[in-house]
C-alpha cells in the first residue's frame, strides 16, 4: 500500500486538490503497479505564517 504525503502551503481550492490527488493517484498506481484503491495520500496544508524558504516567512513575501 503506497502511502504519499504532500505538503502544501495553504490556499488551493477543493477542486485542485482534488484534482491532485487524483493525478498522484494515477501516477503511483499506474508506476507501482498497484490498484488505484491501495494508493493512500496525506494532504497537509500549512498556514503562510508556519512555513520559510531562504530564512523568510512565506508570509512575508
Amino acid at each position: 500500500m503506497p502511502l504519499v504525503h504532500i505538503d502544501l502551503i495553504e490556499g488551493r481550492t477543493d477542486e485542485q486538490l482534488k484534482g491532485l490527488v487524483k493525478d498522484v493517484t494515477a501516477a503511483i498506481s499506474k508506476n507501482a503497479n498497484v490498484p488505484a484503491d491501495r494508493v493512500h495520500i496525506v494532504l497537509n496544508e500549512m498556514s503562510k505564517d508556519r512555513y520559510s524558504v531562504g530564512g523568510k516567512m512565506v508570509s512575508d513575501k
